[in-house]
């Protein structure tokens, strides 16, 4: 019998998914995968298909799952144009009531809960609003006075687990890359279409955005892997980490990488709202997936609302560089968890998994 059973929300996303499969494969596991969709992947976990949103629904699902362990906490309400609705107190009450929707049945029966892991990001340093200060550290650079969810679902979670056995983690990743489709925020499927549109006319691959600044990533199963870590260590109770591959890139000097991984050759500087300039042609992406035999679906399906996030991350419609956004791990590795990627290396194998898949044309 499994001696752990994860529960993983949000499992068709780009954290979710990666949770998925990584706590699928370990020994004396069981995963119970929730989302509304079903992956097309479940890497052997148990899917259920539920809609956060509805309370009634959660009461019936999540209170019948008294052998729940673990809870990896990675689904995510957007609102479209997503960059907009960060502060937006509808987007802000729903991200509540999700998390409470799933936690409050499944704390009534649960009772050998062991650890919560729930995700943040930079945001809580405001780095939607303004400057981070750098490196932002946990615990001294939080930007509580800007409405955001995270501070409505951490103090529902820091309220529930008082006086519990069980723990919880919170996680800021920084940019994440990986597999996931459809996923709002994953570059990875963004950036593959728009190199498959312009290889089609013969171009070199041009980096649309603006001018580079330092900046993080991370690779989602690094993040799924520090979440496995948590969940079994002392020194990570009830505990909030920055986590990163460990080293910076800008997007200028990482394009060329980037190129490689899809088999064309860096171009030049060129600005275009990928949100704008790719996602409404529709037709000409099917034409792609006809000619190369794809199993991709519309653009939509594919991408989501990732080609908004492109432009954000990349800077476009920006003359000057954003400021720095710079988390220190410093705390992660010290508590233990001291994993590193190369994020060249994350990139170029994110879109692999994608090509692997016939998701996106083959580098070759």
């Amino acid at each position: 019998m499994p001696t752990k059973t994860i529960l993983v929300a949000g499992a068709t996303g780009l954290v979710g998914h990666a949770a998925m499969q990584h706590f699928a494969g370990l020994p004396d596991t069981s995963v119970i995968a929730v989302s509304r969709r079903k992956p097309a992947e479940t890497f052997g976990a148990r899917f259920m298909s539920v809609d956060l949103q509805d309370r009634a629904k959660c009461a019936e699902i999540f209170g019948a799952m008294p052998e729940v362990t673990h809870v990896v906490y990675a689904a995510l309400y957007e609102k479209a144009g997503l960059v907009a609705g960060w502060r937006e107190s509808d987007q802000i009450a729903i991200n509540d009531a999700m998390l409470r929707n799933l936690m409050d049945p499944l704390l009534g029966v649960a009772k050998g809960l062991r650890h919560v892991s729930l995700l943040q990001g930079t945001k809580a340093y405001g780095s939607h609003v303004r400057p981070m200060k750098y490196p932002a550290r946990e615990g001294r650079d939080e930007a509580r006075d800007v409405p955001n969810f995270y501070w409505q679902q951490e103090d529902y979670i820091r309220a529930r687990q008082h006086a519990q056995s069980w723990a919880f983690t919170i996680f800021r990743p920084v940019l994440i890359c990986g597999y996931s489709l459809g996923a709002a925020m994953n570059l990875i499927p963004a950036i593959g279409v728009y190199a498959a549109f312009l290889k089609e006319r013969g171009e070199p691959l041009h980096y649309p955005g603006g001018p580079g600044r330092v900046s993080q990533a991370v690779d989602a199963g690094l993040l799924a892997r520090a979440m496995a870590w948590a969940g079994e260590s002392d020194k990570a109770r009830n505990e909030a980490f920055n986590v990163a591959n460990g080293d910076v890139f800008s997007w200028p000097n990482v394009w060329p990488a980037i190129a490689e991984a899809v088999g064309m050759k860096p171009g030049d500087e060129r600005p275009m709202s990928l949100a704008s300039g790719i996602a409404p042609r529709e037709d000409e992406w099917q034409r792609i997936v006809t000619k190369h035999g794809l199993a991709a679906p519309d653009l939509k399906q594919l991408v989501g609302l990732s080609f908004e996030y492109a432009d954000w991350q990349m800077n476009y419609g920006r003359t000057k560089p954003a400021p720095v956004s710079y988390s220190s791990t410093i705390k992660l590795m010290q508590a233990g968890f001291t994993e590193v990627m190369d994020t060249e290396v994350m990139f170029a194998a994110a879109l692999r998994a994608f090509q692997r898949r016939g998701l996106l044309p083959a580098a070759g």
